[in-house]
This record gives C-alpha cells, structure tokens and sequence, in this order.
C-alpha cells in the first residue's frame, strides 16, 4: 500500500477546477499538474512541446467513426503503437508520464483522464469538479476573458470536448458521480472551500484505511 495520496481532478470548464487543484497543492505542499505535464511529457519523448498542446484532451479525429465502427485500434491491439493516430501515441507518452509522477510521490494532477490511468493504484483519490453554469458562464467572462456573448457557448463546447476525450481513452463515463471518489459543486463551496472539502475528505480516508475496513 502506497502511503502518500495522489490527487486527480476532473472539472467543468469555468468550474474553477484547476484552481481548486492548485490550491489544494499549495495547502499540502505538494506538486501540482496540469499544463505542466505537456512540457514534462515532452521531455520525457524528445517530442515538441507543440505535438501535446495541440493534442492536449482532445481525441483523435477519426473518434466518431472508431466508436460507431468498433475498430479502435487501441481496443483492438491491430495495430502497433507506431501505426496509431497521432494523439493516440501522445496519450500512451503522457499516460506513462502520469504514472511516473505518481510513483514519485504524493501530487495533484488536473485531467488528462489521471484517473483512469492511475485506476491500479490504492493511493488515488478521485475528485470531480462542477459548479451551475450561471457561475461557469461568469467565471469564463471575469477569469478567462471570454466574450460575454461567446461565454455559454464556450463553456459547453470546452465540456463536450473534455468529455469527449475521457469517454474516448477510458471505459468511464466523464462527469458521471460513479466515476468518482467525490463530486462538489463548486458555485456553492468556492474555491477554498472545495479545497478544504478534499483536504477533509482524504482524512477520514486514511482513517478509514487505517481501520482496515
């Protein structure tokens, strides 16, 4: 049993997920992962940085055809890896990248399907992120800089993407209660206050391991 916790946290976009993640980070003082984890991946393959921001949580484009035929070729093992589309390669580099950083010891890693990558490991807890789009919406326009007219629209296209990639590379249902060790609706916790929840959360787990129950 691996005794430092690894964090993964999947999120809405305008949720504050990622912020809920670096905070959480910072409070335990420990690494935290998101967008780093393109430059590390990078430099674990000698591949450019721009091949995995270009790909980062977006599946490969033939994803619609691949699910309605059931031909994946990852699923299926026909192909090689080399054989593969590009982003599905990128996936298996940063996927080998993840488990590495978790090896390491204890962190925060935002999307990028951790979860499910990380599924072998005791030592995970898994959080989702959401919050009412109201305050999604406000969040992209005050955050993010989001045209106020495009802000919706932004926000359900960013998830339709998100869920599209994690329903693709795993056998999970993105945002779906299951999927999770604890969802919290962030427009009524804030920022803090989901972090603290985690913190909290992780506590009475290690009790509870610690029970052996």
């Amino acid at each position: 049993m691996d005794n430092h916790t690894v964090f993964t946290i999947g999120r809405q976009f305008g949720s504050g997920g990622r912020q809920v993640g670096r905070n959480l980070a910072e409070e335990l003082g420990i690494p935290f992962f998101d967008k780093e984890l393109i430059a590390i991946s990078a430099q674990d393959s000698g591949l450019s940085e721009a091949l995995f921001t270009n790909a980062d949580e977006k599946a490969t484009s033939s994803i619609f055809y691949s699910l309605v035929m059931g031909n994946y070729p990852m699923a299926s093992g026909a192909l090689g890896v080399t054989e593969m589309p590009l982003n599905d390669q990128l996936f298996l580099i940063q996927s080998k990248t993840i488990k590495r950083l978790a090896e390491e010891g204890p962190c925060v890693i935002v999307g990028r399907c951790a979860d499910y990558i990380l599924r072998d490991k005791d030592n995970v807890i898994n959080i989702f992120i959401h919050a009412n789009l109201d305050k999604r919406i406000e969040r992209a326009i005050n955050v993010y800089e989001v045209p106020e007219n495009k802000a919706e629209d932004t926000c359900l296209k960013a998830d339709k993407q998100r869920a599209n990639f994690y329903n693709y590379y795993s056998d999970r249902k993105w945002g779906m209660c299951k999927t999770y060790d604890l969802c919290i609706d962030s427009s009524k916790l804030g920022i803090e206050g989901c972090a603290h929840q985690i913190m909290s959360f992780e506590k009475l787990w290690k009790e509870h391991r610690g029970k052996g129950i």
